[in-house]
């Protein structure tokens, strides 16, 4: 499950404006709308150097077929969710489900990888209609009494469709035909299908709540802003003749983008992001906190994949496991982390968890040179489980605290998509380090070849043990940024958290 999505959108009140036989299909169409969007980005990454090998893409296209997809989710789901508000919520989550089969299905048929980013970025829109409506509509249905019961199945389902979908998927690409990666992409029209097909029959159209302006400026701006700042990380790993500018000039051009966008939204009527709750030391804090650790994150999810597979030859199916203990360990304890953060305050918590998935990452830095996925890297990678499974309901819980209740929705779609901005940017910066320490680790020795990909034709015994070193490399200088980030997020948890002792909450 995509741990960023793990809060609800809170509602107030107790109307709801779907009957109570209406209810179950509401859920089930909840329960499989995520899951197309959880699924979907674990399983990528684990395919991506099949894709790569099949579509002939380089290390920047594999970058952005993952970058084109979280930049426009990341920028518009803040309005995806006001435009639920203002044309209903079963309204534009149906429409983001329509979108994002669409597109799952021509990223099905991609023939190229300009095709596939393309059609990423689409998907992406359609996630971000979909992905703040599945909550919203939940919320919306259900009355107080059991609005929690139906979250907690909506979970509960959920954590148990990502940690079972990037096994499957894994299984399929491991025993199957070069191409069979096209259908993790396929799966979704049948799941949306069906979705969508209770939600139009059996669900009615909601009420729109609000009347007020959609942001449109403030979506551009910030999706340029973010983009282009994205692009020009990603050049740094581009030869030098390959680029047409200098990647600073795209940064600093992406930059004062979104210096505007942050203008334009103190200024503006109906403003996507509501700068006033940023006066706050506490929410600054838990934002910052979860842009830096969700770097870390995203960086090694996306990356430590690709790397077992095309660096250590393991099966896909093999490094779909990899994902299994942050899974079960969110699914596991964050019930009890969230109630410890409740007792005691975030600030031990966040503090905490972000240093044991630090140490985590400074064990992956020290050990890839072993290449042992089951004696070493697995159990790593429970601690690591075990520190995000500290860390989600404490951040959550210190983002709402920080809020005035009214405001409590959308303190929740900022942090959600500050994640998501993580997990762009460190894609970006962190795919052009990797490129630069495989190249130079490598040198000539195998022309042709990029980190994270199968090599195109057999290497000599000298040369491929050069590229499987190259490979460990550069994951290596990936796992110990990721661990300094954790170790800052740490910092900011205990100097901007508040906590106190059990007696002393209110």
């Amino acid at each position: 499950m995509d741990i960023s999505d793990t809060t609800p959108t809170p509602a107030n009140n107790n109307h709801v404006f779907c009957p109570p036989e209406a209810r179950r299909y509401v859920l089930v169409s909840a329960i499989l709308a995520s899951s197309m969007g959880f699924i979907d980005g674990s399983v990528v990454s684990l395919a991506m150097p099949v894709i790569r090998a099949d579509l002939g893409a380089s290390l920047v296209d594999a970058q952005w077929i993952s970058n084109g997809y979280m930049l426009f989710l990341s920028a518009l789901v803040l309005l995806g969710g006001a435009a639920g508000d203002v044309f209903g919520v079963r309204n534009i989550f149906a429409t983001g489900i329509v979108l994002f089969m669409v597109t799952s299905a021509a990223c099905a048929l991609a023939v190229d990888a300009e095709m596939l980013i393309v059609m990423r970025s689409a998907q992406g829109i359609g996630a971000a209609l979909m992905v703040p409506g599945s909550l919203a509509l939940i919320a919306k249905s259900y009355p107080s009494a059991t609005r929690g019961k139906a979250i907690g199945q909506w979970a509960a389902f959920s954590s148990l469709t990502t940690a079972m979908g990037p096994f499957v998927g894994g299984m399929v690409l491991s025993f199957g035909a070069d191409w069979m990666w096209r259908l993790i992409f396929a799966i979704n029209v049948p799941i949306g299908l069906v979705a969508l097909a209770m939600l139009l029959r059996k669900v009615p159209q909601d009420r729109p709540s609000s009347r007020r302006r959609l942001d449109i400026t403030g979506a551009v701006l910030a999706t340029a802003g973010l983009g282009l700042m994205a692009w020009g990380l990603t050049a740094f790993g581009l030869p030098t003749e390959a680029r047409t500018v200098s990647p600073w000039l795209w940064i600093a051009v992406g930059a004062a983008i979104f210096a505007g966008f942050i203008v334009w939204e103190k200024w503006a009527r109906a403003p996507m992001v509501k700068l006033e709750l940023f006066a706050s030391r506490a929410f600054t804090g838990a934002n910052l906190y979860t842009l830096i650790l969700f770097f870390a994150f995203n960086a090694v999810l996306f990356f430590l994949p690709m790397t077992v597979v095309s660096g250590w030859g393991a099966k896909e199916w093999e490094a779909s496991l990899l994902f299994l203990p942050l899974s079960l360990f969110i699914a596991g304890l964050s019930s009890y982390s969230g109630r410890l953060s409740d007792a005691i305050g975030p600030r031990w918590p966040l503090t905490t968890g972000a240093a044991i998935v630090g140490i985590s990452y400074v064990g992956l830095a020290l050990t890839m040179p072993l290449m042992m996925l089951w004696q070493v890297t697995f159990p790593i990678l429970l601690l690591k489980g075990l520190g995000m499974a500290i860390v989600v309901s404490p951040v959550s819980a210190a983002v709402m605290r920080a809020t005035p209740e009214e405001d409590t929705g959308l303190a929740s779609g900022i942090n959600n998509a500050l994640a998501r901005a993580a997990g762009l940017m460190a894609v970006a910066s962190l795919g052009a380090v990797a490129g630069v320490v495989f190249a130079n680790v490598l040198g000539t020795a195998a022309p042709g070849a990029e980190f994270g990909a199968f090599v195109t034709a057999p290497l000599d015994a000298g040369a491929e043990a050069l590229r499987v070193a190259a490979t460990n490399s550069a994951f290596t200088a990936i796992a110990a940024i990721s661990a300094a980030m954790c170790f800052v997020a740490a910092a900011v948890a205990w100097v901007t958290q508040p906590s106190w002792k059990r007696k002393e909450k209110a």
